[in-house]
């Protein structure tokens, strides 16, 4: 019986501790961003996307690459680059939030100059981890291109730039999905991608990955709207009803709070059907999708 608690409690302490290694806590009279970077790095949060490595390496791990040590890498590097999207994110020129992940964040903790040095510094850091990676040089630039692919204009940063430019507009279902797609699907598509890569999943099997990891990202976001609308910020770990008072397009404003419900349980049930081609190799696989959709846990 695969035991969801510990399998999560083993991981999440390797990418917590390959997190404080990779940026450890220096004090530098000179300047703030390096307790900047460490601060922003260490409040806390899911780390949902270097558990879905770990899991999507696991799938096929006897084919693929077999230290663990390596795998710590890629997710550290995935994790720094969804810091950074957070700490910009957040920003006032953004979508001005005081409080992430159950703290104040970057900018009101240090200032708006130093949060977006922060978030530039965390983004060349993901990349010199990868690069420095003692690999294949196939494989170190085919997880760099994964990486940048989808962090960059075709990924997350365009879903970010649809979300500003229809503030205030009624988007249909397709516009809506796109966005998210691609604003916080690319980069949970990237980490399930990667971890396959990492573990010799053949192509046939990435295929069906692919298509999983597109239905979670854009069930994560459907899930993130209906807490958003139902939650208080001090179990959100952040403002909580803030995309509503942006007058921002989400999921519940515009199919209402029952039919998001319905579509989210849609997404749940077909990356379950997904993952029934691994049988139990998927089985840390499948509980971080369900964790994703019902966050109980």
């Amino acid at each position: 019986m695969f035991d969801w608690k510990a399998w999560r409690t083993e991981y999440a302490q390797r990418i917590e501790l390959a997190l404080v290694h990779a940026i450890p806590s220096i004090d530098d009279s000179l300047d703030q961003l390096h307790p900047a970077m460490a601060y922003a790095v260490r409040a806390g949060g899911k780390r949902i996307r270097p558990l879905l490595i770990y899991a999507a390496w696991q799938l096929g791990q006897k084919q693929g690459m077999q230290d663990i040590t390596q795998v710590d890498e890629v997710a550290v590097a995935i994790e720094l680059i969804h810091t950074y999207s957070l700490v910009h994110d957040d920003l006032p020129s953004m979508d001005n939030d005081d409080l992430r992940r159950g703290k104040p964040t970057t900018h009101k903790v240090f200032n708006e100059a130093t949060a977006l040095l922060v978030g530039d510094a965390l983004q060349a850091q993901a990349y010199v981890i990868l690069a420095k990676m003692q690999i294949p040089a196939k494989l170190k630039i085919e997880l760099i291109e994964e990486l940048a692919i989808s962090s960059g204009m075709h990924g997350m940063c365009k879903g970010q730039a649809i979300d500003l430019a229809n503030v205030g507009k009624i988007l249909n279902l397709e516009t809506l999905e796109k966005m998210h797609r691609l604003k916080t699907g690319a980069l949970l598509n990237c980490a399930i991608r990667m971890g396959a890569i990492l573990g010799g999943v053949d192509l046939e099997k990435r295929k069906i990955l692919d298509q999983l990891a597109q239905d979670v990202g854009l069930g994560f976001q459907v899930t993130d709207d209906i807490l958003d609308a139902t939650e208080n910020s001090e179990t959100l770990g952040k403002t909580a009803g803030k995309d509503e008072q942006a007058d921002k397009p989400t999921f519940v404003s515009f199919m209402g709070l029952e039919a998001s419900q319905a579509y989210a349980k849609e997404l749940l049930d077909r990356s379950f059907d997904a993952l029934d081609t691994w049988g139990s190799e998927a089985d840390p696989l499948r509980a971080i999708v369900q964790w994703a959709f019902i966050r109980n846990s």
